[in-house]
């Protein structure tokens, strides 16, 4: 199933990267088609991107296909696991508790969650629908919440710090 899915998103990533001229729209292309990827929407608008500034295409996964990956999950480095003290975006704290058995916990309304370890990220989410990534971001780390249903993709509602107050796991 999983290489199935690379292959349709393969297959749909080079027909996007199709030079626009083939494209009946009114929307001009750039005028350098070289090292863009233009998407063109199902109400016919388009939106053209720099593929230097792309640092990765994400699509977002069925409930059958998270589920595989949940099930073949790799093992987390042991440094995500612990008590993380993260922000809230308003200016407040709380902790993010991620379990080595994928359990997660959120000190705000004591609420569970489920993590996997997925391209060098922890991917928590919770089971009120929200969904908190912990990644590295130079030499530290931080928190992005998304919304329920955003996937892990597009613009986080807040980045804050993270801070894992347990140098060992618990």
């Amino acid at each position: 199933m999983r290489k199935t899915v690379r292959a349709v998103a393969l297959a749909a990533l080079f027909c996007l990267a199709i030079p626009a001229t083939f494209a009946k729209t009114s929307a001009a292309p750039p005028k350098s088609g070289q090292g863009m990827i233009v998407i063109v929407f199902k109400d016919g608008h388009r939106q053209s991107f720099n593929l230097a500034d792309v640092a990765r295409v994400e699509f977002p996964a069925t409930a059958a296909e998270a589920a595989d990956v949940t099930a073949n999950a790799v093992t987390p480095p042991r440094h995500f696991l612990g008590k993380w003290e993260v922000g809230d975006g308003t200016g407040n704290n709380f902790y993010i508790t991620l379990q080595e058995n994928g359990d997660a916990m959120r000190s705000i309304g004591n609420v569970h969650g489920k993590w996997v370890y997925v391209n060098g990220e922890a991917h928590i989410t919770w089971d009120d629908g929200a969904e908190d990534v912990i990644r590295k971001a130079g030499s530290h780390y931080e928190k992005c919440a998304y919304n329920s249903g955003k996937f892990f993709t597009g613009t986080p509602e807040n980045v804050t710090p993270a801070h894992n107050t347990t140098p060992h796991p618990i």
